[in-house]
């Protein structure tokens, strides 16, 4: 099983369904459990869908509109509970949203009275850039294109060398060899000196990028550059283009041509309108655009592709 997955915790846009839980993802990746834009019933649908909060390394909001973030008040109140149940506490979790709506994230901060042991720290996003490094991931992000200041979300993790195992095989170089050829760039071998690059490339460290609520826009395109997975806002299909345009948000053709200019190598859809009842119609229209599209359903768990 893959160690870096996405959990998708609900795929509605502004009003939930039966089947669609208000939009929601969660990010594993190694150590790290990052989620992004927790909507109404978070809570609920992390259980479902095995997430544990307690565990949650960060919290990414795109944006202050409810469907993005009405979550945040169970989430916050849930790592309080779990916290007065741990001898060891909780460590503390950085929450990542605009600037400008620091009043917002204050009042979900404190939406209801309760014993807060939660340990958040917030994390307001002035500009473009880099926000913080999470583990051994760097975590940035761009101002997107909608009707209030939003801002989609990167992540990257470093370069690292990769090792031709046939040719460390051929050389009969084994563990603690390999460990002392990568620390000190060559070992001396039966064959003679061997130098690291000879037997190992250094290679791009994977890469997602999150894009929610945006009209198209060039910050979109670059967000998502090269990344091995895109999760994307596909709010309308084309038929409802006019729509799309007056409320600043994608359609699956224009979430689907994000990923094929960028380069994404898998593009996940998700935030469907209420008036699509059958998400397959959003499949149709992206996937002659891009050839690996996944229509995020609730609950489910997508592997970002290994390399």
């Amino acid at each position: 099983m893959s160690n870096r997955q996405v959990v998708v915790l609900g795929t509605a846009s502004q009003a939930p369904t039966r089947h669609r839980a208000h939009n929601g993802f969660v990010v594993r990746w190694d150590d790290q459990l990052i989620m992004f834009d927790p909507g109404e019933g978070t809570q609920r649908q992390a259980i479902l869908g095995g997430v544990s909060i307690a565990r949650l390394t960060a919290v990414c909001i795109t944006h202050f509109h409810g469907d993005h973030c009405l979550g945040l008040p169970g989430v916050i109140q849930r790592r309080a509970l779990d916290a007065r149940s741990s001898d060891a506490g909780l460590d503390e979790l950085p929450v990542f949203f605009p600037g400008d709506g620091h009043q917002y994230f204050d009042r979900l901060r404190s939406a209801t009275e309760f014993h807060d042991t939660s340990r958040v720290r917030p994390g307001p996003i002035e500009s473009d850039g880099f926000v913080a490094t999470l583990g051994d991931l760097t975590l940035t992000a761009r101002a997107l294109r909608h009707r209030t200041t939003t801002y989609g979300y990167r992540i990257d993790e470093p370069a690292r060398r990769r090792f031709d195992k046939a040719e460390l095989k051929r050389l009969d170089i084994t563990g603690p060899d390999v460990g002392r050829l990568k620390r000190d760039g060559s070992i001396q071998t039966s064959s003679g000196r061997v130098d690291v690059d000879a037997v190992s490339e250094i290679v791009d460290g994977q890469s997602l990028a999150f894009v929610m609520d945006t009209a198209a826009c060039d910050a979109a395109v670059e967000l998502a550059r090269d990344v091995d997975l895109l999760i994307c806002e596909s709010t309308y299909v084309e038929s409802e283009s006019r729509l799309a345009r007056d409320y600043l948000h994608l359609t699956a053709a224009q979430a689907a041509t994000i990923a094929s200019e960028a380069g994404a190598r898998r593009l996940v859809l998700g935030h469907f309108s209420a008036r699509y009842p059958d998400s397959s119609v959003f499949a149709a229209e992206a996937a002659p655009i891009h050839s690996d599209v996944v229509v995020a359903s609730d609950l489910a768990v997508i592997d970002v592709p290994s390399r």
